[in-house]
């Protein structure tokens, strides 16, 4: 019943922007497996999306909870072809561990016989060295109890020190481009996903940014953070360090104006609160937004999957 009216909810949404839901799935999807920002919700896992293109399957990030939303999916931990990380912010890493590990173990959800492939920038070396050394006792346990094959729990790690192609296989690239996440946040990465001639663009954590705009003009998918806070509390000291370093619904509808995509789309949502100060809602955040956007504009949940037609752009929630 909840999936049905999840799912309901997001065809409605799409009707209002001249969409319409995905009959069945189709060979380039994006599914947003976390939304959330930092807090620790229980209807929003850590920022992580997946990627589906042909026969290729790409994480963006690995945030908390990410393995049980693979598993919601169907999708088999160990299945990855790769992870890519933007930055090394905690919630951008936090399930690394947890898709490395539980990926290996020798069940339906697990399975994984080839290396672990981690991509991201200069520094994703020594975390994924930091990780090996953390958990070798657990390895070395499962290597002799389980007889887990050893080549599944190697990792690959290949760093990039700038923009470019970071990611070329059967027929979807992956583009990193650097963007503004603050002073001291670097180095920090958006993505540009193209196959078969089609295009989304994950602008990653940042502030308001025009290398996201040049990016992502004409992209069937745009998805673009957010940070907002009452404007009370967004005038506190450690509200306004964090809002610093986020797009307003305000600055990201200006993106998307200029970018014109087929389709925008909010995740990490930054949504600061406390006991005084209750945070924006979702319909504060559109109506921000429509300050300086008037095109199709959704905002992402969990488990959200944008099927990237020649046609379209439809979405649907899978759970």
């Amino acid at each position: 019943m909840k999936a049905r009216f999840r799912a309901a909810l997001a065809a409605l949404a799409l009707s209002a922007a001249g969409l319409a839901p995905a009959a069945q799935a189709g060979d380039f999807m994006v599914t947003l497996l976390g939304t959330a920002s930092p807090a620790p919700r229980p209807d929003r896992s850590g920022p992580s999306t997946l990627i589906e293109a042909g026969d290729q399957k790409v994480l963006i990030d690995a945030g908390r909870n990410v393995p049980v939303r693979l598993w919601q999916l169907g999708v088999p931990i160990g299945r990855l072809d790769a992870t890519i990380l933007t930055h090394f912010h905690s919630d951008h890493t936090a399930g690394l561990p947890d898709i490395w590990l539980t990926g290996w173990i020798a069940t339906p959800y697990g399975g994984r016989k080839a290396p672990f492939r981690v991509i991201g920038p200069t520094g994703t070396q020594a975390l994924t060295d930091g990780l090996k050394t953390a958990y070798d006792a657990d390895v070395q346990i499962r290597l002799v109890d389980e007889k887990n094959p050893p080549e599944g729990i190697e990792i690959a790690t290949t760093e990039f020190d700038q923009g470019g192609v970071i990611f070329d296989q059967g027929g979807l690239k992956i583009t990193a481009f650097e963007t503004d996440h603050g002073e001291h946040i670097k180095p920090n990465y958006g993505m540009v996903a193209e196959y078969d001639g089609r295009k989304v663009v994950l602008s990653g954590d940042t502030t308001f940014d025009p290398r996201v705009t040049e990016q992502a003009r004409g992209a069937d998918l745009l998805i673009h953070e957010l940070g907002t806070a009452h404007p009370d509390l967004s005038q506190q000291d450690h509200a306004r360090r964090v809002l610093a370093h986020h797009a307003t619904p305000r600055q990201a509808g200006e993106v998307f104006a200029e970018a014109q995509p087929k389709l925008a789309v909010f995740t990490h949502l930054v949504m600061l609160s406390d006991k005084a100060h209750p945070a924006p809602s979702l319909s504060d955040i559109v109506a921000e937004t429509r300050q300086t956007y008037g095109g199709p504009l959704m905002i992402g949940e969990d488990l959200m999957t944008f099927d990237i037609g020649r046609d379209g752009v439809a979405s649907y929630i899978r759970d």
